[in-house]
Order: structure tokens, then sequence, then C-alpha cells
């Protein structure tokens, strides 16, 4: 069957922003998505749709580099595309040569597709080191952090949880900055325990299937559920006492939610209790091994 390029383009669009319907100011700085896509090869900027394609592409999958290339090409810069990486949908136009019904040469651009790896995907790429100091490292929450068994990778300018591989990422601490509601260092672990929360969530932890009740309210929903956890978490720890809007994503979904459902809140926060304890369950265990 022949592929629609057009609409696999647009599918991935749509379902971004239905998705991420808006953003509030994150804490901390961010590269890949606001920079515009860069082919390693020719080290030209990638044109069109491919901009809006790869920036949507690297949100989604959490990328924090603006630069592609195919498979051959890094390879060609000396880097391994990782075993088990999924390529991305690059779009580029070929001119067909045709002669028409009177005989004259003529030329239509036609669509094409190539496919391309982000340099969060490869091995052997050196990266500048970042300016700026580490974050005041909290040693109770670090203690948790790591008795809970979360894999957490950090590195880039991207927080995510990412199911592909059951990984949690997290921005380089340089990035972090304060802002008027919280420091660096709570902006870092608020940040951190929200997508912690959010690794609870598959069917062999915590099960959390918001999508039975909330249908299409439901990624709003996972979102207010993770925030809520990264407060309980923050002030069972000492951290901060209360949530901070600068790192709701989702506000104005959470609004329309709970005017929709008057006890849309008091499922969220359930759910983000049970979140915490699976946690805290996680942490004592390996503290009794």
């Amino acid at each position: 069957m022949k592929r629609d390029l057009y609409a696999e383009v647009t599918d991935t669009i749509v379902s971004a922003i239905e998705n991420n319907p808006g953003e509030l100011v994150m804490p901390w700085n961010r590269a890949g998505a606001c920079e515009l896509p860069v082919n390693i090869q020719s080290g030209n900027y990638y044109q069109g749709i491919n901009i809006l394609n790869l920036w949507v592409t690297a949100q989604i999958k959490c990328f924090s580099s603006a630069e592609w290339g195919t498979y051959k090409q890094w390879q060609e810069k000396g880097c391994q595309v990782r075993k088990g990486e999924k390529s991305s949908l690059i779009i580029f136009y070929k001119q067909l040569e045709f002669e028409d019904e009177n005989g004259d040469e003529q030329r239509r651009p036609m669509i094409r597709a190539s496919f391309g790896f982000n340099a969060d995907q490869v091995d052997g790429l050196e990266r500048p080191e970042l300016e700026g100091d580490p974050i005041n490292r909290i040693q109770a929450a670090d203690a948790f952090v790591s008795s809970t068994g979360t894999p957490i990778i950090h590195g880039g300018a991207t927080a995510c949880y990412r199911p592909s591989t059951d990984t949690v990422h997290m921005p380089d601490e340089q990035r972090f900055f304060d802002t008027e509601t919280s420091s660096r260092t709570e902006a870092y672990y608020s940040t951190l325990f929200h997508e912690m929360t959010h690794y609870t969530g598959i069917k062999t932890r915590c099960d959390r299937d918001m999508g039975k009740r909330f249908g299409d309210d439901a990624y709003a929903m996972e979102e207010l559920v993770a925030e809520l956890g990264a407060a309980f978490q923050c002030a069972w720890l000492g951290i901060e006492p209360e949530p901070r809007l600068d790192h709701a994503q989702y506000l104005v979904n959470w609004l329309q939610v709970l005017k929709d459902d008057k006890k849309a809140i008091f499922t969220a926060a359930a759910k983000a209790q049970e979140a915490v304890n699976f946690l805290k369950a996680q942490a004592e265990q390996e503290v009794a091994a």
C-alpha cells in the first residue's frame, strides 16, 4: 500500500496539538524544540514543513538536539545510531521531468520520504560542556530517588517520561533557573518528581488508565496527577510546600476538566497519592534488601 506522506505528517502534528494544547514557562532552558533543525552533513537548516514536523517530533520523542541526519550520514561523522532507535520521517521534493501533451518538457515537484535520526539517538558525538553551576543537592531527596529504582537519564534540554524505553529523562542541571515561585533546586526536584509520577502510571505499576473515565481529557488529567504527585513528594521531603504554576503545563485544560466534573480533583489527588505510595514502597523494599 502506498504511503500517504501528507497524511502522516499532518496526523503527527494534529496529534501533538491535541495532546499539548499549550505550555506555560518551564523551569529550564529548552534547546531542540526552539532551534531550527539542521542537517549534520550539509549544515543547512531544514525548510518548510520539515521545520514544523521535526519540532513536533522532537517534542513527542523528548529530543533535545536540533541536529538530524540519516543513518549513513551519522556513520560518516563517526557516530553510531544506537540499536533499537526508530527513525523519523523527513520530507524532500524531487523534480519529476516529463513531456506534456504538446511535447514540451515540464517539471513537477514530487514529494519523497527520507528517514533521519536525532543527535540524541546516536553514540560518539562530542557535545560542548554547558556553562553554569549544578543545583544544590538535597541528600534526603537523592536517597529517596535512588532507592525507588526509577531509571533516570540526565542530559539535553527535555524533561519527560519515555514509555518506549520506560525511562525518565531530565535536563542538565545547569539548564534550570530560578522563577518567582521556585529556586533552581526546587524546580529541579519538582520536575523530577513530576516525571517519576508519570513513570508509575503503566499497567505493571499503578495501571492508571484515565481514559476509562475522562476520555478526551485523559491526557490533561494525567498531567494533573503528575503535578499533584510532584507536590506531594516535595512537601513530604520538605522541598516546597505547594504546586508551582510555572510547572503546570496544562492549567487551562485542568480548569475545564474540573468544571465539567466536580469529583475530578478528588480522583486526581487519589491517583497521585497512589503513585507516591508506590514509589515509597519501592524505596522501602530497596532499603530492606
